[in-house]
């Protein structure tokens, strides 16, 4: 009896199926047991940090706990800022009162000089500022203090110890050029000047730390320098009480 012939083999062009579903099932397995790793942790930091709060004094609190345990912080931050606001606000009244209290007694110290115009003071947002006419201090073209003047700004001197805020005194002159041995120009001669008031006041009290000496020439004129009269107005020596910065309250 002769023997059937063998069926040809068929080629299975699915089998990457199989393969491919092995791969989903341990791709989703393996999400899953990270999930659960992850729920597990979220649930022993919670243990962990009860104990830790109960191992300081603390037992957990509820929700409601909570809530009111963030009113009453809540409500001491507000107290704290009013305070601190209270405190701030308070300075700056006592600064106020100090400035116009140096305002005034400028004034009562250099009343004939106001007078006579070769003084003034005004009040600007850097502080007290005392305006005295070279003429008032100096010979012209020089730097030392003349006698009649040492008394009068000895008396400054006095006000401006009571306090400890910054000074800055600072020289001005024309715009005409000066060249001699001692004041190559302007600027050595503006600022000779403003050292000449800041060594009188240190001899008579005032803080070395507290003062500040600056040279500015003929720049800054409060007037045209076109007049003898212009010019006589631009020569002077600036004394300001700086105001100190103050932090503004909060809101």
């Amino acid at each position: 009896m002769a023997r059937r012939p063998k069926r040809p083999e068929h080629e299975n062009h699915e089998r990457w199926l199989i393969s491919y579903a092995d791969f989903i099932t341990l791709l989703f397995a393996f999400f899953v047991v990270m999930y659960a790793i992850s729920a597990v942790n979220i649930e022993k930091y919670k243990v962990f940090s009860e104990a830790l709060t109960t191992a300081f004094g603390k037992q957990g609190t509820t929700r409601q706990e909570a809530s009111e345990s963030g009113g009453e912080q809540d409500t001491l931050l507000k107290s704290l800022v009013d305070r601190r606001n209270a405190r701030l606000l308070e300075r700056m009244r006592k600064q106020q009162e100090y400035m116009q209290g140096v305002a005034s007694d400028f004034g009562q110290a250099m009343a004939a000089q106001i007078a006579s115009g070769l003084v003034s003071i005004t009040r600007t947002s850097r502080g007290v500022v005392l305006e005295i006419n070279a003429s008032a201090l100096f010979n012209q073209g020089e730097a030392e203090l003349q006698s009649g003047s040492i008394k009068t700004m000895a008396r400054v001197a006095q006000i401006l110890g009571q306090g400890d805020q910054s000074i800055e005194v600072e020289g001005y002159t024309d715009d005409t050029p000066i060249r001699n041995a001692r004041f190559p120009s302007n600027w050595e001669l503006s600022s000779a000047r403003a050292s000449s008031v800041v060594r009188l006041f240190i001899e008579h009290g005032v803080a070395a730390s507290r003062l500040t000496a600056v040279g500015s020439a003929a720049n800054r004129p409060i007037v045209s320098n076109d007049t003898a009269e212009g010019r006589a107005r631009n020569r002077r020596v600036t004394v300001t009480v700086l105001s100190p910065a103050v932090e503004p309250p909060a809101q």
